[in-house]
C-alpha cells in the first residue's frame, strides 16, 4: 500500500481509480487480457484495505457518445473473474446509473464505470467542457488514484482535471512503470540497447532522436526500416515506405556514425510479393536486403539479420523494445521478432534489464507464446513510453507531483 500512503487510511472511502483497460475485442470477446490483469493489483490493494473501488476507464475510440462495440461490459465481467469476486457495471459514466451503483458499494466492493470517452468532456480540448466533466467524475469520489500508464500522456479529464480536485495519489502499476522509464533514462546500466520496430519510422523520430544521445546500438527492424534501406540507395519494392523521412533517415545514420552510436539495419530479410491476407498462401523468399525484387515487399527481417540482433543484444545490460520486427501475427513473418524477444529472455537471465516498450511488441510476447516474467518489464503504454523517452512531460504524471 506503499503508493496511496499519501491518501492515509482509505477504509469507508470511494476511491476513483483510472485503469487502462483498453483491450482489443472480437466482437464481446477479449482476444488480450493483459491491460485487464496489470490492473489488478492496485484494484485488489485497495479493495482489501477497505477502499469503495470506483474504476473509470475507455476503450477504443468512440467520438464522445455511447457506442456498444465499445461498451466495458465484457470488461467488468473478466474484471470479476480475476478479482474472485462480483464487479458492479454501471451503464453510464457519470449519470443516474454511476450514482446508483457507487451509492451502493460496501467497504471492499468493486465498481466499473461505462467508458468514460462515452462523455465528449473526457477527451475535449476545452478546460472548461473537460473541467465541467471533471466535476461529475470527483462528485462520486472521495480520492483519485492514477493507474492508467496507457493514457497518463493525454490531457484528459479522467487523468487530469480529476486529479486536481480530489486528494490523489499514483497507483502501483504507474509507480513500477515510471520508476523502470527513469531506469532507461538515468545512468542506465551498460551496455544500453535500443531496438526499435514498427510500421513507420515518423511514429519514432522523437525517441531516435533522444536514443542517439543515450544509447550505445540502435538496432532497427519492422517496416520503418525500409525508408532507411532506401535513404542508403537501395530498392525497395513496394515495401512500406516514407518518402518524406528519407532525408531525416540520412541524418540520422550520419549522426550515429559521429557520435560512435551503432545502428545496425537488418542484412537480409523475408519478402512476398502481397501482403498477407486470408485469400492467398504465403510465398516467402529471404533476400539480402540490398537485393529487394522490384515487385516484392518486405514482411519481416531475415534469418541472418535475427541472429545478428540476438548477438548485439547478447551483452546487454539494460534493452528498451518498441515494435515488432515484422508482420508476426502470420507465422512465416514471426521469426524475427521471436528472435529479438527470445534475446530479451537472455538478458533478463544474465541479471541485465529488458523492457518490452507496450502496444504490438507487447501483444506479439504474449501472442508468440513467452512466458511474460522472462522479462524485466512489459509495459502497458507504447504511447506513453515512447513519449516519456523522448523526454517530453507527461501530463497525467506531473498533475500528481504537485
Amino acid at each position: 500500500m506503499g503508493e496511496y500512503s499519501s491518501l492515509g487510511d482509505v477504509a469507508g472511502k470511494r476511491v476513483l481509480v483510472r485503469s487502462d483497460l483498453n483491450v482489443p475485442l472480437d466482437g464481446t470477446t477479449i482476444t488480450d487480457d493483459g491491460r485487464i490483469r496489470a490492473s489488478v493489483p492496485t484494484i485488489q490493494a485497495l479493495a482489501a484495505a477497505g477502499a469503495r473501488v470506483v474504476v473509470t476507464a475507455h476503450l477504443g475510440r468512440p467520438k464522445g457518445a455511447p457506442e456498444d462495440r465499445y461498451s466495458l461490459a465484457p470488461v467488468a465481467a473478466r474484471l470479476g473473474e480475476l478479482l474472485g469476486a462480483d464487479v458492479a457495471f454501471a451503464t453510464d459514466t457519470v449519470g443516474d446509473a454511476a450514482r446508483a451503483v457507487v451509492d451502493g458499494l460496501a467497504d471492499g466492493e468493486v465498481a466499473l464505470l461505462e467508458n468514460v470517452r462515452f462523455n465528449p468532456g473526457e477527451t475535449s480540448k476545452d478546460d472548461a467542457e473537460r473541467g465541467a466533466f471533471a466535476d461529475q467524475l470527483a462528485a462520486l469520489a472521495d480520492a483519485f488514484v492514477s493507474d492508467g500508464f496507457g493514457v497518463v500522456h493525454r490531457k484528459q479529464a479522467s487523468v487530469y482535471d480529476v486529479a486536481q480536485r480530489l486528494p490523489h495519489a499514483m497507483g502501483g502499476l504507474v509507480a513500477a512503470e515510471i520508476d523502470v522509464l527513469r531506469r532507461l533514462t538515468v545512468e542506465p546500466e551498460r551496455p544500453y540497447v535500443v531496438v526499435l520496430g514498427g510500421s513507420k519510422v515518423s511514429d519514432k523520430l522523437g525517441v531516435i532522436d533522444n536514443l542517439l544521445a543515450k544509447a550505445d546500438k540502435l538496432l532497427i527492424g519492422g517496416g520503418m526500416v525500409f525508408t532507411f534501406l532506401k535513404a542508403q540507395g537501395h530498392e525497395v519494392g513496394k515495401s512500406l515506405l516514407e518518402d518524406d523521412q528519407l532525408d531525416t533517415c540520412r541524418a540520422y545514420l550520419q549522426r550515429a556514425e559521429e557520435s560512435g552510436v551503432q545502428i545496425l539495419l537488418p542484412g537480409d530479410v523475408v519478402v512476398d510479393t502481397a501482403f498477407p491476407s486470408g485469400e492467398r498462401t504465403p510465398e516467402p523468399t529471404v533476400v539480402a536486403a540490398d537485393a529487394i525484387p522490384a515487385d516484392a515487399l518486405g514482411l519481416d527481417i531475415g534469418p541472418a539479420s535475427g541472429a545478428d540482433f540476438a548477438a548485439a543484444l547478447a551483452d546487454a545490460r539494460t534493452v528498451f523494445w518498441n515494435g515488432p520486427m515484422g508482420v508476426f501475427e502470420v507465422a512465416q513473418f514471426a521469426d524475427g521478432t521471436r528472435a529479438v524477444a527470445d534475446a530479451l529472455t537472455k538478458v533478463t537471465e544474465a541479471g541485465g534489464l529488458s523492457v518490452v516498450g507496450g502496444g504490438d511488441s507487447a501483444a506479439a510476447v504474449r501472442a508468440l507464446g513467452f512466458d511474460e516474467a522472462a522479462f524485466g518489464h512489459i509495459s502497458t503504454g507504447g504511447g506513453a513510453s515512447l513519449e516519456y523517452l523522448e523526454g517530453k512531460e507527461l501530463p497525467g504524471i506531473t498533475v500528481l507531483e504537485d
